[in-house]
């Protein structure tokens, strides 16, 4: 096979963090008040030209890409269709919810030799776009966290939510200008990998507890476990010096991948009282699943 790896790692984080960014907007957009609906069009743009990115990657992914990431629930899940039409609903936000069907028919790369001519230069276009907004998105999110943390600003969304989303736009930004200086993705240390995920990991767990309804006494208790498991497990990856934590790592996060998919269905059937959107949980639950991917490769 000749599939050039830059077009392939390119599309694959596409896939993956684009249909995070896109979100993240629709989460801003949703959590401010009509107090403040200048920020809330500027989410709008966002979220809309993030779909454009998205659904561009999906129409250069085809035959492309690898099973591995097709099957690996990161990109969609079995509840991202449903989770889409609910929250579209819940919140009058529009989704562009054909591009969720396009990705679950996209085919893998197993029985392409090649790609077409000028993908290449198809791609560079698509990571240059993808840095313009991303320099955009990451500005307004910050601008977001100073002016909630001044108390110029109410939103919905926790300031530690906001901080968080602005890190996973960074890292989405620091692997498409790696992609574009040195036309791959140089490997990171697992340590560095673990102590990120590790980190947005316990946020999770700390989100899902103060969005549950008050009542949801034995999902709450179980989500405080888990952040208290990841703290412990972001303290050991902060002072390692080698890479000894794979495995714990890859045991607790297929463990906290099993309850938030519990979670995501038990929103989505309003089985679970909460402030969660349908979509969130299925963000997170997609989140958790790229991780398990990544510590599944380096054993």
């Amino acid at each position: 096979m000749n599939t050039d790896n830059y077009i392939v790692k390119s599309l694959e984080l596409h896939l993956f963090f684009g249909r995070i960014m896109k979100e993240h907007a629709l989460f801003l957009k949703a959590g401010f008040t009509p107090a403040n609906a200048s920020f809330s069009d500027q989410a709008k743009f966002y979220q809309k030209e993030f779909e454009r990115l998205l659904s561009q990657a999906v129409s250069l992914s085809d035959g492309v890409v690898s099973r591995k990431v097709l099957d690996s629930g990161e990109l969609v899940t079995q509840f991202t269709a449903s989770a889409e039409k609910k929250t579209e609903a819940f919140t009058g936000i529009s989704i562009d919810k054909e591009i969720t069907g396009r990705e679950l028919r996209l085919s893998d790369s197993c029985n392409r030799n090649d790609v077409s001519p000028g993908m290449r230069c198809r791609i560079q276009q698509l990571n240059q776009r993808a840095l313009e907004l991303l320099n955009g998105l990451i500005s307004f999110k910050e601008l977001i966290l100073k002016n909630v943390l001044a108390c110029e600003m109410f939103t919905m969304n926790y300031p530690l939510l906001i901080d968080h989303i602005i890190r996973e736009a960074k890292l989405y930004r620091e692997y498409v200008e790696m992609l574009e200086r040195d036309g791959c993705l140089t490997n990171q240390s697992m340590q560095e990998i673990e102590c990120f995920w590790n980190r947005i990991m316990m946020e999770h767990a700390l989100f899902i507890c103060g969005l549950l309804d008050p009542t949801e006494t034995d999902l709450i208790l179980s989500a405080d476990g888990f952040a208290q498991d990841y703290s412990e497990l972001l303290k050991t990856c902060q002072s390692a010096h080698c890479r000894t934590m794979e495995t714990t790592s890859l045991e607790e996060t297929m463990k906290f991948r099993d309850f938030k998919t519990a979670g995501t269905q038990g929103i989505e059937q309003c089985q679970i009282r909460s402030v969660i959107l349908p979509l969130l949980a299925d963000h997170v639950l997609r989140e958790a699943n790229h991780y398990i991917r990544l510590l599944e490769a380096d054993n």
